[in-house]
């Protein structure tokens, strides 16, 4: 795949000064490149505007429409609430892809191939998102490792009955689906391309820790929802909740657009997007549950973290200290791998920027 505009300017800043002598006299040699380092690209503001307006265009009609509107009779998990949810924010990402390919068209003088390039459309690059699926999982070996031998849950992986029974709900079809999706088309896809297409260029570590700062804002608004639906919840718990909601997106956020800017794939990012919100966040404390044991056998779960005082039924027993021990081990084995595999593992013919690693990592 030709290198992206952001990788074409990046090499003449670099390497090459501007070419600001050839600038002034162009040769025919380097005209090509000139022609590249005078492309109207967008400021910073432009694409910051750009920015707002498109997460504006996003999360207003949750609250325009009494449709989509939560209230305290009304909770945003209603199937009808979902589904026109749904709706609105695909026309919502739409409509922006559409402004965004238009402009990359006009100010930055790229094709359609390299439109779709630079939202991460195509190519897919079907490694790549294997490779990030797996390099995902190695961040939950614990949580796969209790889920799928403490909980028996790889009897109905191999049946594929969680999966039908999430997706055939609403709730499912949002929270793994519609929502992953639209999001990381509108977050990764279409916000980070804007800012790749700036001049002055931004820097890469602003492009993966401010450009996410988008993805956590536009949460907050939850902290509006959680009140409506529970009233009688305190403010500072509410508040606590979103804040932390805030940290954990926004935190996903970097690793979202790492992947996006090492891959070129928007595919990537939505799979492990899904399969985060999946997995939810890694117990970092306490003990796994209890189990039913049968015959020396451990058949799953007996207890879920909120029946930690519910006395265990006959024929089951507590989990020994050793499952406990081997949970967290894996957690941290699998942290250990994770960061080992960042680079190899993202490593994409399709990438949008060029980062390399430290020396010495």
């Amino acid at each position: 795949m030709a290198p992206t505009l952001y990788n074409r300017l990046s090499s003449l800043i670099n390497y090459e000064g501007w070419f600001h002598s050839d600038v002034d006299s162009p040769g025919a040699k380097n005209r090509a490149r000139i022609e590249e380092v005078k492309a109207p690209l967008l400021s910073s503001a432009n694409a910051a505007a750009l920015s707002i307006a498109f997460t504006a265009l996003y999360i207003l009609p949750f609250y325009l429409s009494p449709t989509t509107r939560p209230s305290p009779t009304l909770s945003r998990d209603a199937p009808s609430v979902i589904r026109a949810r749904i709706r609105f924010v695909t026309l919502s990402i739409t409509i922006s892809t559409l402004i965004t390919s238009y402009i990359l068209s006009m100010r930055a003088y790229e094709d359609l191939s390299s439109i779709l390039h630079n939202l991460g459309i195509y190519p897919i690059y079907p490694l790549a998102i294997s490779k990030s699926i797996l390099l995902t999982a190695f961040l939950f070996a614990g949580p796969l490792f209790e889920r799928a031998v403490i909980e028996s849950g790889w009897r109905r992986w191999i049946k594929g009955t969680d999966i039908h029974e999430t997706l055939s709900s609403w709730i499912g079809w949002r929270n793994f689906i519609a929502g992953p999706f639209t999001e990381e088309v509108l977050f990764r896809s279409i916000l980070v391309s804007l800012h790749t297409h700036t001049r002055p260029l931004l820097p890469v570590t602003a492009l993966i820790f401010a450009t996410p700062l988008y993805f956590g804002i536009a949460h907050i608004h939850h902290f509006y929802e959680y009140t409506l639906t529970h009233p009688y919840t305190p403010l500072l718990p509410a508040l606590l909740r979103s804040l932390i909601q805030f940290a954990y997106t926004t935190v996903f956020g970097w690793y979202a657009t790492f992947v996006f800017l090492r891959t070129g794939s928007l595919w990537a990012v939505f799979l492990i997007h899904s399969q985060c919100n999946w997995m939810g966040l890694p117990r970092i404390w306490g003990r796994v549950g209890g189990v039913e044991v049968q015959g020396g056998v451990v058949g799953g779960p007996t207890r879920g973290k909120e029946d930690a005082d519910v006395n265990q039924h006959d024929g089951e027993q507590p989990l020994g200290l050793v499952w406990t021990i081997a949970y967290y081990a894996l957690l941290v084995a699998g942290a250990f791998a994770w960061w080992t595999a960042l680079w190899p593992l993202t490593e994409s013919p399709g990438a949008l920027v060029e980062i390399r690693p430290r020396l010495g990592r």
